[in-house]
């Protein structure tokens, strides 16, 4: 994705005030639509009349559709025009945020989900992009710093917001209100910038390599949507699905490899910089998704929590990210990014074995403080990473650099998620099987404990009914325990691969041109 605006003159005062603030609302935008719908798939999914695991697409195919549509952004922007883009880009997901909002199937939710995250693919690339071409060079840090506190803002903003609206509204609220948001961006950036459209030229597109990664991406992110529900490989779905896959995969890796513009640039990873740096970010960040939709998933379904308080418990992982972040934005030149990266992954796995921790008896507070402590972790995890992953790159290189890395990133979101949820499902039903075990009238202790429910007024069946649930609420809990364990030690592993990454040589020049992009 190419810088669209090198040469345009930097814009001041309050004409800069307010290009910074339309920018920041589109950014905020599209990354709200990603945290505020995760405390809305339980009511979500109840209205719909489908499963939770079945809720999760909505956040999987927005995530999917994403991915692939952000290397499309350097193609699109230089046959259209950067600020032509970045305005339909803002208007077309309006649009579809009213589409989803209307949806009164799952279908439909989910393909207009899958439209929304394609429209906004070049939304965040383009901000960044138009927000550096209005300040001064010497002034690209402040910009950047603008736009990651956007960024972080709207994970704080996101539960609470999404969490309000499902418990004192309808969940369709949480997408309609993009509309006011999105008309008062785009009409303000329209304004400010439609002077300032960037060179447009003929350029040509790899459609065969876009159809095949369509094709390779879709057909894998269904299977792991619906493996679980499928019964996975004794499925014949699931199977031919595994199969498309595999075969366009390979198709894929074949004609990018030889296609003269390819749509993405998999030479890339014969660096060792990129592919490390690309895996750790990427696996990272699909490990942090997992677990960012599996937690409200728990707390709601067997804690008992509102939509509310579950948004209140994931909040506070912005408030010390956005502390942290202009400390590591000014230190990122002076410190070796790969302290940074490890602080932030060992950070994760802290949080993740703190959640390992937790019973059906753990209090609010508790739960809370590791998404608080969060918040280090997210300040030091992208912009470290991403200035290592650029670093040693020609200038040339970085939009294709930029592309590849953020859609391996996303898509490794889509596919955390699905992941999780699914896991989350088959090991509750292990320890469901386990606990169960012990529950019966040759146990004394079952046995005590079913006369004391039926002591209590409970017929025989209701006192069964109240224990299963119990175990329904225990096995969740475990199964939950033993993912979050699981995370903290991939989180501890992945560590080595950040110092696999040589060290940047020019830090100030490469973390200005991985903001860029």
């Amino acid at each position: 994705m190419a810088n669209p605006a090198v040469a345009m003159p930097p814009m001041q005062g309050a004409m800069l005030v307010v290009a910074s603030m339309a920018l920041a609302l589109a950014t905020f935008m599209n990354v709200l639509d990603v945290s505020i719908a995760n405390v809305s798939i339980p009511a979500l999914s109840g209205d719909l009349g489908v499963s939770i695991s079945q809720g999760t697409w909505v956040i999987t195919s927005f995530a999917v559709a994403n991915a692939i549509a952000v290397p499309l952004t350097g193609f699109l922007t230089q046959r259209f025009g950067a600020v032509r883009v970045f305005v339909s880009s803002i208007l077309l997901f309006v649009i579809a945020s009213f589409l989803c909002g209307m949806s009164t199937s799952l279908g439909m939710l989910v393909f207009f989900r899958v439209i929304q995250g394609a429209v906004a693919g070049p939304m965040i690339p383009l901000s960044q992009s138009l927000l550096l071409s209005s300040y001064p060079k010497a002034k690209a840090g402040l910009a950047l710093t603008i736009w990651s506190m956007t960024t972080l803002v709207a994970p704080v903003a996101g539960p609470l917001l999404g969490g309000w609206i499902t418990d004192n509204i309808s969940w369709p609220w949480i997408f309609y209100i993009n509309i006011p948001i999105g008309l008062l961006a785009a009409g303000v950036t329209w304004a400010l910038y439609r002077k300032r459209e960037t060179p447009t030229r003929q350029v040509p597109i790899d459609y065969v390599g876009l159809v095949l990664l369509i094709i390779w991406v879709g057909s894998l992110q269904i299977m792991l949507d619906k493996g679980n529900e499928l019964d996975w490989f004794n499925s014949t779905e699931i199977i031919v699905l595994a199969i498309i896959s595999v075969m366009t995969f390979c198709f894929f890796l074949v004609w990018e490899l030889t296609d003269d513009h390819p749509v993405v640039d998999l030479s890339l990873f014969r660096r060792r910089n990129f592919w490390s740096g690309t895996l750790s970010l990427s696996v990272g960040y699909g490990i942090f998704f997992g677990n960012v939709v599996l937690l409200p998933l728990w707390l709601q379904q067997d804690m008992g929590y509102t939509a509310t308080l579950a948004g209140a418990v994931l909040a506070p992982v912005g408030l010390l990210a956005i502390l942290l972040s202009p400390l590591v934005g000014k230190n990122i030149a002076k410190v070796d990014p790969r302290l940074f990266s490890t602080l932030a992954f060992g950070t994760f796995a802290l949080i993740l074995w703190m959640r390992s921790q937790f019973t059906t008896q753990t209090d609010f507070v508790t739960i809370m403080i590791p998404s608080l402590i969060q918040g280090i972790a997210m300040a030091a995890f992208f912009v470290p990473l991403m200035t290592l992953i650029f670093s040693g790159l020609t200038p040339d290189k970085i939009p294709a650099a930029s592309g590849l890395s953020n859609f391996v990133r996303i898509m490794a979101g889509g596919f955390g998620a699905s992941i999780y949820t699914s896991v989350w499902e088959n090991r509750s039903s292990a320890h469901h099987a386990v606990l169960a075990e012990h529950i019966n009238f040759a146990n004394p202790v079952s046995e005590s404990a079913l006369k004391m429910l039926t002591g209590m007024g409970m017929n025989e069946q209701q006192a069964l009914s109240f224990v299963n649930n119990l175990i329904n609420q225990q096995a969740a809990t475990l199964a939950a325990n033993d993912l979050t364990w699981l995370s903290a030690l991939l989180f501890i592993a992945l560590i080595a691969f950040i110092w696999l990454i040589h060290p940047p040589k020019t830090k100030s020049a490469v973390v200005a041109d991985a903001g860029a992009h």
